[in-house]
């Protein structure tokens, strides 16, 4: 964190506020036309009239301020009258988060309000010394780019924080008071706890309620959200409070993208027979049909498993690669019969196999470009755990007859999106999931997606690093009999 704020004492809280981090300040050669301020690909003019309010401008730029002292920089070039210009500007910047605020103690920044998004930030006040404020339990404490900081949700502000300022925020597990935090804190006075507090809120880090009626537990629209998913939705559906947000390419620069078709694995390949689509068109049932008898099927019959030909036609129908091109922006994207965001198709199929007529048992990747099987893994303790897993989570009475295991290969959708990458990877599961059920019904064939897996067991089964090619989706799919139980 910036240091540059010499004479600070440990008696008093000093408030620094400086231009954001992530923007760029543009001086034009003409003193007549605006300064610019650009920020996440929006331009900002400034009417900075007379030469201390640029000089003002410029030193917010490099460093954090006292606002006193760019006051006094404008009255002496401009006079006392531009410093109310200066002022309703600075009010202006504030306003539209374009503003950072530090407090500093001991002659070191110990807590700083960074907005994060595209619109305003609340204003930054110290908290009264007796109001009770506790931590949100949505927020999340995180390292990055040097520094330790501290963000809720649906916040459009972080706040960074070290030495005495991350004491402060190990005092906020339960309701306290600027008093009870400063006496806490040793070398912490109450008006720089008071102030401290005051950054958390602005970034919406406190909890609302108070000790009597704490809103995060008994309120039913906060209380129904788990931390994990209210970040994952806030993050993938407000694109205001992302500095980077959708086909940003934030990874371009530093890496490659990731071809369309993974390269072939070794070892042994089994071919598919390609159905022949025009005699299955005037063979299926129509749509709407085929959409009103759609049912999820969980149990399968053993009597007549499943054939090679029947997945085969399966895989084809829904998931081939058809073709392989090279979009606009230079990465290679894909078609395939159901809808990728970018057309990016990271998914890939791995049908393990428990009873299949013409496959050998065991888990396979399904090579959607050349409409083949590849072996992966024999029968293991592994593949027989996520056979048992896909039979308890769908209720089924025997051991399913194959488990369509999906993946994604996320580097292709992390290396074009920001934010959003790894909800568009689930979008893309709900539309296969959609796409596999339709085509089974119409087939005749016994399907039902799961709504959860084990990534970790099945990474062990195909050799694979979670973190690259990871399990996203699971389904179950097997032969039927009319009697069969069913469900929605």
């Amino acid at each position: 964190m910036t240091t540059e704020l010499a004479g600070l004492t440990s008696a008093v809280a000093v408030a620094r506020i400086r231009l954001r981090q992530d923007a760029d300040l543009t001086e034009p050669s003409d003193p007549e036309e605006p300064t610019r301020i650009e920020i996440a690909g929006r331009t900002l003019s400034v009417p900075a009239r007379g030469g201390g309010a640029r000089t003002a401008l410029r030193l917010l730029a490099r460093a954090d301020c006292a606002e006193a002292d760019l006051v006094r920089t404008v009255r002496e070039h401009d006079g006392d009258l531009a410093v109310l210009r200066w002022q309703a500007l600075v009010f202006k910047l504030d306003g539209a988060g374009l503003l950072e605020h530090a407090i500093g103690q001991a002659g070191d920044i110990i807590a700083r309000l960074r907005p994060t998004g595209t619109g305003p930030v609340a204003r930054a006040t110290p908290v009264g010394r007796d109001v009770m404020v506790k931590l949100s339990r949505f927020a999340v404490l995180r390292a990055d780019k040097g520094a330790l900081t501290l963000a809720v949700p649906f916040g459009n502000a972080r706040v960074d924080l070290c030495r005495e300022g991350l004491a402060v925020a190990g005092t906020l597990t339960d309701w306290t008071n600027p008093e009870a935090v400063a006496a806490a804190v040793p070398g912490l006075t109450t008006s720089v706890a008071a102030a401290i507090l005051g950054l958390l809120s602005a970034a919406g880090a406190l909890a609302p309620g108070g000790p009597d009626h704490d809103d995060e537990s008994t309120d039913y629209q906060l209380a129904q959200w788990s931390v994990h998913d209210l970040w994952l939705h806030a993050r993938s559906r407000s694109p205001g409070l992302q500095s980077g947000y959708g086909g940003s390419y934030p990874l371009a620069d530093r890496f490659p993208p990731l071809p369309a078709v993974p390269p072939r694995r070794p070892g042994r390949r089994l071919a598919l027979a390609a159905p022949d689509l025009d005699q299955t068109a005037r063979a299926d049932p129509p749509l709407t049909a085929v959409l009103e008898n759609r049912r999820s099927v969980r149990e399968h019959y053993d009597d007549a498993p499943i054939t090679a030909d029947q997945l085969a036609e399966l895989l084809y129908r829904a998931a081939r690669t058809r073709r392989t091109f090279r979009g606009t922006d230079g990465q290679e994207v894909a078609d395939r019969p159901y809808p990728s965001g970018g057309s990016l198709h990271a998914l890939e199929i791995y049908p393990l196999i428990n009873r299949c007529d013409g496959i050998p048992g065991g888990l396979w990747h399904y090579a959607s470009a050349d409409h083949e099987l590849e072996a992966v893994s024999d029968p293991s303790p592994a593949t027989a755990a996520l056979v048992a897993a896909a039979r308890a989570s769908s209720v089924m009475s025997a051991d399913p007859q194959v488990v369509l295991i999906v993946t994604a290969r996320f580097g292709r959708a992390m290396w074009k999106y920001a934010t959003i990458a790894y909800s568009l990877v689930l979008k893309d599961v709900g539309a296969l999931y959609q796409t596999i059920y339709l085509v089974a019904s119409a087939m005749g064939l016994a399907v039902c997606g799961l709504g959860g897996g084990d990534a970790a067991t099945f990474a062990a089964a195909a050799g694979l690093d979670p973190r690259s090619e990871g399990s996203v989706g699971e389904m179950t799919i097997g032969s039927r009999s009319d009697q069969l139980s069913s469900g929605g």
